[in-house]
């Protein structure tokens, strides 16, 4: 008896430890928790800056005591920073704990404490760059669609933008009509929680497990005639363009849909679902924010019309441009992602620094030969491919576009583009994604990234 009391009492201190240490701040920050309710009693809520000290969040107290939340910038960071009425989301609701928590002097929360009045809860200096931001939200135009910017080396998340938008300063007022909009769905953050067929940008996933399964990769060779057919089944390259012999690269660089679904033939199934789930399809992703799992339907059952749809990016294939993000940052990083992260540091009202956020690896996603090689690939299409309008900058870029048809009568597409900056020692990751086009709409993402990109390095 004596030894099960001992050892019920040292489950208990550990779970305590592991309660304060790993899930106290999940269940203060929950919205079922009313201490939340509170702290906000106590402490007036705390601003959200950018990495710059940017304003994109605060609270103003009025004449008559009463606070209001104002966001600076608008529809610009609505997702991603999030709101405070009807609920919380974005940031507003990860970092709540944080927002209503004052680490403000002592003697000055003590003397507050006497005259009843509120301390300044802390700051949340994040990732994100306002310029970058308003670019990519202004790029966007009246398009609907998502933007995602990050380091590849640290995993900051620098921009992160959803169109269509909403005004974060007047959300109780638009309420119903924010939820009554199922035809634009404001309120999705369509970076984190969109899914989408990836189109052409899954390719670089296919040439992955091509090379996997393939040692000489390297004489891979197709005569590609415009088309290919397979028990019934015919995909056709863009145009029906005949690209003659290719090997790899230039499958790559040309986007040649025919090469592709030749390929897709060819794969285990078994393998490439295994690749696909390394690359964190059908698994949970990195993320503060909420998102939705993608999804590849490929398994042992999977006909040959479902492989070569599948390898050029249609089929059943949902992704969202947050981890197609991902996916190119480990590309960029040597086959390694880094944890995404959007909170830089927590300070007090003053400014004097609370907690700092190092970056950190999240796990390998490939080998560093293999990102070296799909690298490579990236960067033809660029140089001689789909994507030449980013050719000849001061910047090098590597990536892939796609064309994603989503419409019975196949008339409708979502075009993509996802790449990195500065090739030999990757800088920035960019996704795109532009929903909704007639006919070909591969080009419309790329000239949306290149003002992203020319804005950082030329403003």
């Amino acid at each position: 008896m004596t030894y099960l009391f001992v050892f019920l009492f040292l489950a208990m201190m550990a779970y305590i430890v592991y309660f304060y240490v790993v899930r106290s701040k999940d269940i203060v920050n929950s919205a079922y928790n009313p201490r939340l309710d509170s702290y906000a009693d106590r402490v007036i809520r705390g601003s959200i800056l950018d990495k710059n000290g940017e304003v994109l969040a605060q609270t103003q107290v009025n004449d008559d005591g009463t606070e209001t939340r104002v966001y600076p910038y608008g529809e610009i960071f609505a997702h991603v920073v999030g709101y405070t009425a009807k609920g919380k989301s974005g940031l507003e609701s990860v970092e709540n704990f944080e927002l209503l928590t004052s680490n403000a002097f002592f003697l000055e929360k003590l003397a507050n404490e006497f005259k009843d009045q509120k301390n300044m809860g802390d700051t949340v200096i994040t990732t994100l760059d306002a310029n970058l931001q308003q670019t990519a939200y202004s790029a966007l135009g009246d398009n609907k669609g998502a933007v995602v910017v990050m380091e590849a080396s640290t995993g900051k998340i620098l921009a992160m933008v959803s169109k269509p938008a909403f005004d974060p300063n007047t959300v109780s007022e638009n309420w119903e009509a924010l939820n009554a909009d199922d035809s634009s769905s404001p309120l999705l953050n369509r970076a984190t929680q969109g899914a989408y067929a990836p189109g052409s940008t899954f390719k670089v996933v296919t040439a992955l497990e091509y090379m996997r399964e393939n040692s000489a990769y390297a004489n891979y060779s197709y005569d590609c005639n415009g088309e290919i057919t397979a028990d019934g089944t015919t995909i056709h390259c863009f145009d029906s363009t005949a690209h003659g012999t290719v090997d790899l690269r230039l499958s790559m660089a040309y986007s040649c849909n025919s090469s592709f679904a030749n390929i897709g033939l060819s794969l285990d199934k078994s393998a490439y679902r295994k690749t696909a789930e390394e690359l964190l399809f059908n698994k949970a992703l990195p993320s503060v924010l909420p998102y939705s799992k993608s999804k590849f339907k490929i398994d042992k059952n999977s006909s040959s019309a479902d492989m070569m749809m599948t390898a050029m990016g249609q089929g059943e294939t949902q992704v969202s441009p947050y981890h197609m993000a991902l996916i190119t940052a480990a590309v960029a990083n040597g086959g390694t992602l880094m944890e995404p992260y959007l909170v830089d540091s927590i300070t007090n009202y003053t400014g004097t620094q609370v907690s700092k956020h190092k970056p950190s690896s999240y796990g390998k996603l490939m080998d560093s030969s293999e990102a070296a090689q799909l690298k490579e690939y990236m960067k033809a299409v660029v140089d001689e491919g789909t994507a030449t309008m980013l050719s000849g900058e001061s910047y090098s870029v590597a990536g892939k576009t796609g064309t994603a048809e989503y419409s019975s009568d196949k008339e409708k597409s979502h075009s993509w583009f996802m790449g990195f900056t500065n090739v030999d020692n990757p800088e920035l990751v960019i996704s795109v994604i532009v929903e909704g086009y007639d006919g070909n709409a591969g080009a419309r993402a790329v000239p949306i990234a290149k003002q992203v990109l020319d804005a950082y390095y030329y403003q």
